[in-house]
């Protein structure tokens, strides 16, 4: 069974009515300090545009893609519990979470003229059990996880208009289209993260896709306890609603999380 025990108290976590369609920002933030020299260091090593002449769909795409490789194979991903890490303090241990290093991508996109913003969801801790088999009283009991999504402009597709926002699920492809990859869904075991996982396989938090019937599924919708709505930033979902583990269980545990590397 998960814990309430490591969580931060006092605190309900429901989606909030004032939340609305946030219409998020490029603009730097605290956690996505894409202004510091780190980033832009990033930037030029990617050889990535700094300026918006071409804001075409297809474009930003590339650029994302790019950098979602990049941060995959140059990040190592580990077990951090510390959300609100700055991306550049990231980029400068050379390890974080699956939140950290979509806090990455997110910088990365403003940095190039992406508008971001983020979707909480408010996740079962038992999701996680497969990568702690042997303490799942220390997995806490809900956690608080920002989905990216990027503004996104273009023609339209088959006839249809292109959606405005992007999420980070549909950035190699649609969910079906991600589906019906011969990779199979995500397990959440082994040295894959949801961040390497989304290049190659659907990540469905809304139950839309139709997913095989044998093998791992791409329907993560049974672990969503709660939409949070979207936030401008990643910023304001933790402002608003903490991280998953209260501040003295952080405190603890990264040291020794930050350290161990995914699958481990």
């Amino acid at each position: 069974m998960t814990s309430s025990l490591l969580m931060p108290r006092g605190r309900v976590r429901a989606r909030g009515a004032d939340t609305g369609e946030a219409a998020g920002s490029t603009a730097p933030t605290r956690i996505l300090d894409w202004r510091h020299p780190r980033v832009s260091s990033l930037l030029r090593r990617l050889d990535l545009p700094t300026d918006t002449e071409d804001t075409s769909e297809a474009c930003r795409t590339a650029t994302l893609r790019q950098a979602h490789r990049w941060i995959a194979t140059a990040v190592r991903p580990v077990y951090s519990v510390q959300d609100e890490r700055p991306v550049s303090a990231v980029l400068r241990r050379g390890r974080g979470s699956c939140s950290q290093r979509l806090a990455v991508l997110e910088a990365v996109a403003r940095a190039t003229g992406v508008a971001t913003r983020v979707r909480g969801l408010l996740v079962d801790g038992s999701f996680w059990y497969p990568r702690f088999p042997r303490v799942h009283r220390l997995v806490p009991r809900q956690v608080v996880l920002a989905w990216p999504e990027f503004l996104m402009e273009g023609p339209p597709r088959n006839g249809r208009p292109t959606a405005p926002w992007l999420t980070v699920s549909q950035l190699f492809g649609d969910l079906d289209e991600l589906n019906g990859s011969s990779g199979g869904g995500f397990t959440n075991t082994g040295p894959e993260t949801l961040f390497e996982a989304l290049s190659r396989t659907a990540i469905d938090w809304d139950g839309t896709t139709v997913c095989p019937a044998a093998g791992p599924s791409c329907d993560l919708s049974a672990f969503v306890l709660t939409d949070l709505g979207h936030f401008d930033s990643r910023d304001a979902l933790f402002a608003r609603h903490g991280q998953s583990l209260c501040a003295t269980a952080r405190l603890l545990a990264e040291p020794v999380l930050s350290r161990r590397s995914a699958g481990a």
